[in-house]
């Protein structure tokens, strides 16, 4: 069965992003914010109490270090530079689990690093390495290696050759309100169209990927794409309602 994931602990200070509580209760994952791109030491563990509270299994969400702009900005870093950036992030969510006696399982990044290393598979390689790095410190502890979310396209096999190199399980995962290009990239947002906002219409995109038959592109191609996982939104009620929609559609 697909898997439902969301992107979550992404308040930040005084301001508030999202309704963690009212989603949290309709999905399988929750990613959470690391404190980069959002969120921070108090709401982490507050996010990660709740998703243990609803048994949702936990996952590091971490960026570029950009809170200005919520971790959508293109950036570019050295190999050290990021690895280090990976590490702190991960690392912290992997310190605030242990006190509360929670399991971090996987990661995804977040934003433009997550686009970023769809397009460049020297970043993804990057990104593998460190959560490789990661399971060899977790397998000194005897704990479960963390596997990596990455995009669901129409050729999974070179970051999937990638994965396999450094021992790191991949999920793919596709998006229930966003619309796609040809080659399975996400629509860039500066298009009008490229998140969906009709409720029949994210629906219909959902019960296409749970059977495992085509989806329509930006161009009206068809388009398959084999996910494990669909990442959802719950930042409005309107947004919430659709959550429920669509875990009712799933089952």
């Amino acid at each position: 069965m697909i898997k439902l994931n969301c992107d979550m602990g992404e308040s930040y200070a005084a301001w508030t992003m999202g309704d963690d509580p009212a989603v949290m209760p309709y999905v399988d994952m929750a990613n959470i914010a690391c404190g980069f791109h959002a969120g921070g030491p108090a709401i982490m563990a507050q996010t990660i109490t709740l998703a243990k509270r609803h048994h949702v299994t936990i996952g590091a969400h971490p960026a570029y270090p950009d809170l200005a702009g919520f971790g959508r900005r293109h950036l570019s870093f050295s190999k050290h530079e990021l690895q280090a950036i990976l590490w702190y992030q991960i690392g912290a969510m992997q310190s605030l689990c242990d006190a509360l006696d929670a399991e971090l399982s996987y990661v995804k990044p977040h934003g433009a690093l997550y686009n970023d290393m769809q397009r460049s598979s020297e970043l993804f390689e990057q990104v593998c390495a460190v959560v490789a790095q990661c399971n060899t410190v977790r397998s000194k502890r005897q704990l479960p290696p963390l596997y990596l979310l990455t995009l669901a396209t129409a050729d999974t096999s070179l970051q999937q050759s990638i994965a396999t190199k450094h021992g790191v399980q991949l999920w793919f995962e596709a998006f229930a309100d966003r619309r796609y290009e040809a080659d399975g990239q996400l629509r860039g947002r500066h298009h009008a169209d490229a998140v969906l906002t009709d409720r029949a219409e994210i629906l219909q995109q959902v019960e296409a990927f749970k059977r495992g038959q085509p989806i329509t592109a930006a161009d009206g191609s068809a388009l398959v794409l084999a996910a494990d996982t669909l990442c959802v939104h719950g930042d409005n009620p309107e947004s919430i309602a659709t959550v429920a929609a669509i875990r009712q559609r799933l089952g």
